[in-house]
């Protein structure tokens, strides 16, 4: 957990830490490159996980648990299909975002599709998981889902942002964040640059998805940073600058995301996360016995994952 600082405000953010994502494999023959989540950055209060996958049929995330967090899903190319043991059952095509409230638990299944000609298509996304405070863990589960066209946004001086939660330049995301959290897709033409706010005491990262950028200070060790980069951003100051100072032509292209620090013991098993390892325990018989949030569990399994015979 990154410590809270009580400087005051005015100051820039400086990158203090730059993670390299390297491939691995997940679920069912799936590709993610994890920065959030793996040893070198276990926890980032609030973020539990931050995942770029990409997944090509029959290749996915079939039917698997989640308690005590929220999963936040954005399709950057291609579609997936998800379903879950309570009837919930939805496609999240290309540019569209599900927000999911997994609470006192949920089983479900991620899975890409085909493009309806028989045919496979590729499939690329993020997935960020963000922790609940302790008062949240065992609400009911439930989701916010947006289509693409539906994702606000704006655009000025050759810089284009789709909020996905919180607000840019007085333009604000539908979604409801109950971890205070803002997510912000930025793509930057050449020589265009940002100055965007940040909560003073909001721990703040950077991916970059794309092209070549300069973030907080360009003499700094960190700068510049390319695709598949994580930036942490040090406290002290509330503003992040970012710049695509690139000779190529190429558009430079990052989230930049902050979350309000909760504070509390994070105790996480997989899929499991609670503040103790008494929550731990009982989460875990809870799952095995289809009890407390997991009863439509016990005569469930997916479509996807029935047709690819996993279970």
């Amino acid at each position: 957990m990154m410590p809270i600082s009580e400087e005051a405000s005015g100051k820039k953010r400086l990158v203090v830490k730059k993670l390299f994502a390297r491939q691995q494999h997940e679920g069912f023959g799936a590709v993610v490159r994890r920065s959030i989540g793996r040893f070198e950055l276990r926890y980032f209060d609030p973020f539990l996980v931050l995942d770029e996958f990409s997944v090509t049929a029959p290749a996915g995330f079939p039917d698997h648990p989640h308690r005590g967090f929220e999963t936040v899903t954005y399709m950057l190319e291609g579609e997936i299909l998800h379903e879950d043991c309570e009837g919930h059952k939805g496609v999240i095509r290309e540019g569209g975002l599900q927000w999911m409230t997994a609470g006192n638990g949920i089983v479900h299944s991620e899975m890409p599709s085909s493009n309806g000609n028989g045919t496979t298509t590729h499939n690329k996304g993020l997935q960020l998981w963000i922790n609940l405070s302790s008062k949240h863990k065992l609400v009911l589960p439930s989701y916010q889902e947006i289509e693409s066209k539906d994702i606000a946004e704006a655009e000025k001086d050759g810089v284009r942002v789709r909020i996905i939660a919180g607000e840019w330049n007085g333009v604000k995301s539908k979604i409801c964040t109950r971890t205070p959290t803002m997510y912000l897709d930025f793509t930057l033409s050449p020589g265009s640059k940002i100055s965007q706010h940040i909560p003073l005491h909001w721990n703040a990262f950077v991916y970059v998805l794309q092209g070549h950028g300069h973030f907080g200070d360009a003499r700094s060790q960190h700068s510049p940073a390319s695709a598949h980069h994580m930036l942490i951003l040090g406290l002290g100051g509330d503003r992040l600058e970012a710049w695509n100072g690139s000779d190529s032509g190429l558009p430079l292209r990052f989230i930049l995301v902050s979350g309000e620090p909760i504070g509390e013991p994070v105790v996480q098993f997989g899929p499991f996360v609670m503040n103790t390892q008494e929550e731990i325990d009982q989460t875990i018989d809870d799952f095995e016995n289809f009890t407390n949030g997991f009863e439509k569990a016990r005569h469930w399994k997916s479509q996807a994952a029935s047709d690819l015979g996993l279970f």
